[in-house]
C-alpha cells in the first residue's frame, strides 16, 4: 500500500535519518516512536507529501486515499462543526456546497445549469454511495460529546481541546485506505481515548500512529516503528513487547561486544609475548590474522537519553557545612 525507497532527511551536517526502506502493510497499525527530536513527526510529513525527504521517494498505490490528522486549530474558525466534519473528503464537500449553491441561486431554465447538477449528482453518489453521510456526521460528532444542538454551531465558539475532537473526526469520517495520526490523545479525555481506540481497531487499511502514550499504544498497534540511530526497525508487537524485545537485543549485542573485546585482548596479548619468538612465530603470526578479521563494530550512539537531574554545587562546602551562634526557640514562656 505505501512504501519508503531510500528516505534519507538532512538539515544541514544533522542527519536525521537515512536510507530507510520501509513497506507499510494493509491491515497493520503502525507505532512510531523514537526520542523527541529523533525525526518522527519529520518522517510522518515526508509520507503525508507535506515536505520533500532530501534523498529517496515515498510510493503509494494508485488510487488509494491518504487521511492526516490536521494540527490547525484555527483553520476551520469559519466552518459549522458539520461541515469541518465533511471537509474530511473535499471532494463530496465542494460538491454538495456547489449543489446546494446552484439550487439557491441557479436558472434551471439553463442546460449549462441542469448539466453541471447531474454532474455534481454524480460526484456525490461516487464519494457517499448510500446518502449517508450526514448520519455518519452526526453520530461521530455525538460520539465525541457534542450534542446535536450543537452541529451548526461554528468552529470559532469552541475550545482548543473541542477544535482538536472535531479534527480528529474530520480524518475519519472519510474512512481513508491509509491514516498518518500524529500525537491523536492530545487534548483528549479518558472517554475520547478509549472510544478513538476502538475506532482505529476497526480500521481495514493502513495506520501510522506517533504517541507518547503507551497505553494507547498497546492497545491500538500491532507493530512498533522504532526510529533511532538514524533508521527504523520494526518490531512486531504492541509497545510493551518491543520493549521487552528491544532490551533483549541491546543486552545481546552488548554480551557479543565484551565477548569480541575479551578474544581481542588475549589475541593481542599473545602476539606482544610471542611475536619475536622464533618457535611461536608462526602462532603469532596466525593470531594476528584472527585479529585483523575480528570486527567489533561500530558503537552506535542512541538518540534516547534517560531522565536524570543532576545538582551542581556552586563552590566546596569545606569542613564546617553549618555554624550556629546565639540561637534560641521559646512557645510562650516555655524556652526550648
Amino acid at each position: 500500500m505505501l512504501s519508503t525507497v531510500n528516505l534519507t532527511q538532512r538539515y544541514g551536517k544533522r542527519v536525521l535519518f537515512e536510507k530507510i526502506n520501509q513497506t507499510f502493510d494493509k491491515g497493520k497499525r503502525y507505532g512510531l516512536i523514537g526520542a523527541n527530536g529523533a525525526g518522527k513527526s519529520t518522517f510522518l510529513k515526508i509520507l503525508s507529501g507535506e515536505i520533500e525527504p532530501t534523498e529517496g521517494e515515498v510510493q503509494i498505490q494508485p488510487g488509494l486515499k491518504m487521511g492526516v490528522l490536521g494540527q490547525n486549530q484555527h483553520a476551520f474558525d469559519d466552518f459549522t462543526l458539520r461541515d469541518a466534519v465533511l471537509y474530511g473528503n473535499k471532494r463530496l464537500y465542494d460538491a454538495q456546497k456547489e449543489k446546494e449553491k446552484l439550487y439557491m441561486e441557479g436558472d434551471f431554465e439553463d442546460d449549462a445549469v441542469n448539466n453541471r447538477l447531474a454532474e455534481l449528482e454524480i460526484i456525490c453518489a461516487e464519494e457517499d454511495p448510500t446518502y449517508e453521510s450526514d448520519v455518519h456526521i452526526e453520530k461521530l460528532l455525538e460520539a465525541l460529546g457534542f450534542e446535536a444542538s450543537m452541529h451548526d454551531q461554528l468552529m470559532s465558539s469552541l475550545t482548543g481541546g473541542d477544535k482538536f475532537k472535531i479534527l480528529l473526526a474530520q480524518v475519519l469520517f472519510p474512512k481513508p485506505d491509509i491514516l498518518l495520526l500524529d500525537e491523536p490523545t492530545n487534548n483528549l479525555d479518558m472517554e475520547a481515548i478509549a472510544w478513538l481506540e476502538q475506532q482505529l481497531k476497526r480500521h481495514e487499511g493502513t495506520l501510522v500512529v506517533i504517541s507518547h502514550d503507551r497505553h494507547f499504544l498497546n492497545a491500538v498497534v500491532t507493530h512498533i516503528l522504532d526510529l533511532d540511530f538514524k533508521t527504523i526497525r520494526e518490531f512486531t508487537g504492541n509497545y510493551d513487547e518491543w520493549y521487552i524485545a528491544a532490551n533483549l537485543i541491546a543486552k545481546q549485542q552488548e554480551m557479543d561486544r565484551s565477548k569480541k573485546e575479551k578474544e581481542k585482548a588475549q589475541l593481542e596479548n599473545f602476539i606482544r609475548r610471542f611475536s619475536a619468538n622464533a618457535s611461536k612465530a608462526k602462532q603469532a603470526t596466525s593470531r594476528q590474522k584472527q585479529l585483523e578479521k575480528l570486527d567489533l563494530g561500530e558503537i552506535k550512539v542512541s538518540s534516547r537519553r534517560d531522565p536524570s537531574i543532576m545538582f551542581k554545587p556552586c563552590r566546596e562546602i569545606g569542613q564546617e557545612v553549618l555554624e550556629v551562634e546565639g540561637l534560641s526557640k521559646s512557645y510562650d514562656d516555655h524556652k526550648v
